[in-house]
């Protein structure tokens, strides 16, 4: 019996020393902020890439609401399927039929009917592509055959030609049947690539081409190109890169729906992969800096200035949830984090505060280099 007790006061001598020892390596401060009311109980992990050390985890097992993180999933999914160099082409042709247009895309996720967009970000002017076309006939009723042009681009066209046009689209069946139709190309443009695309959509968050980009490279990899067809394609990519997958649960590519879960395990084990893979080493070089670039331009500023530039980082909110994923600088070394708030209440001045208390906690471990620049932004 007395051995017995001996040996169980060693091991819960043993025990709580690994708990002092591992709760050491992050200030208290930080252990303070990551259990503020303001996160309501949040799923956070923090990992030493170096070695795949745990230096802090909170639910990092428990499925959540990401919201906007879920992005990095979709433009690895969409680097990793589709290729970071591919590009998407769309060229509008005149057909043998009078008044009547071919446009044939391979679904190019880059184009806008915004000048803003196209003018700002160097994006497909997509009615510009459609003018000359017009510009070819005199009538005011056109006949658009459609292969591969996103049903939401076509809209965009009826509504900015609306008061000079009318539109009849036609979906094509037969491209082959529809190409022998075809007389002239008139016009013809390229996306950029797919690693451009996915570094701007990270950087800006934007939801419809995380959503084209998930769907494009489901079709590719044999799947639907809906909801179903993500989540599959999620998990074969996710399982080739070895990430876990468990309690992955998805119904989009963009991370909008409420019904999305993911752990901020697999996130976290996700940003160590990327930050080691050639090609999707890309999607680590176009993340959001602290302070500094896309949705994290305004961050950090104010409520942790320590921090500017020395994380780069995935935001994410939906009415409930905050989230942030990504890579902090803690002086030669870079951990990786993730952290997932998602059962905040649903108003804007409680996902502040969210923001706040994470982005002061990550200023509690944040540190510069000894040479006094920052790695993050080399």
């Amino acid at each position: 019996m007395r051995k017995l007790i001996t040996i169980t006061l060693c091991l819960g001598l043993l025990m709580a020393g690994t708990q002092s020892a591992s709760a050491n390596i992050l200030p208290p401060a930080f252990l303070k902020l990551a259990t503020s009311p303001a996160l309501a109980n949040p799923g956070i992990i923090v990992i030493d890439p170096s070695n795949e050390g745990t230096l802090y985890d909170e639910t990092g097992d428990t499925p959540r609401a990401p919201a906007s993180v879920l992005k990095l999933v979709a433009m690895t999914t969409a680097i990793t399927e589709l290729g970071p160099t591919k590009t998407f082409l769309t060229g509008i042709y005149s057909t043998t039929k009078p008044n009547t247009f071919l446009i044939h895309s391979d679904g190019d996720p880059w184009m806008t009917a915004s000048k803003f967009e196209a003018k700002k970000y160097h994006r497909v002017f997509f009615p510009g592509l459609i003018s000359t076309a017009l510009a070819t006939t005199k009538s005011h009723n056109i006949t658009l055959l459609n292969s591969g042009v996103y049903t939401k681009d076509l809209q965009s066209i009826q509504k900015f030609f609306s008061k000079k046009y009318h539109f009849t689209i036609k979906p094509v069946a037969n491209l082959e049947a529809a190409m022998s139709t075809a007389k002239n190309l008139l016009k013809e443009s390229t996306s950029p690539s797919v690693s451009e695309i996915a570094q701007f959509c990270l950087l800006y968050s934007d939801n419809l081409l995380a959503e084209r980009l998930s769907r494009t490279a489901a079709h590719q990899m044999g799947f639907t190109a809906n909801g179903e067809g993500i989540q599959s394609a999620f998990i074969k990519t996710l399982e080739k890169l070895e990430v876990p997958i468990d309690g992955l649960q998805v119904f989009d590519g963009s991370g909008l729906s409420h019904d999305d879960r993911i752990t901020p395990k697999t996130l976290a084990m996700l940003l160590i992969k990327i930050k080691s893979d050639p090609d999707l080493k890309v999607i680590y070089d176009g993340l959001p800096v602290a302070g500094k670039t896309g949705t994290l331009e305004s961050r950090f500023v104010k409520d942790a200035p320590s921090a500017v530039g020395l994380i780069k980082a995935k935001t994410g909110w939906i009415n409930s949830s905050v989230s942030l994923a990504g890579f902090v600088e803690v002086g030669s070394e870079e951990y990786v984090f993730a952290v997932i708030a998602d059962k905040v209440t649903p108003r804007e001045t409680n996902r502040a505060l969210a923001r706040k208390a994470i982005d002061k906690m990550l200023a509690t471990i944040a540190k510069p280099s000894s040479s006094g620049s920052s790695s993050l932004n080399e």
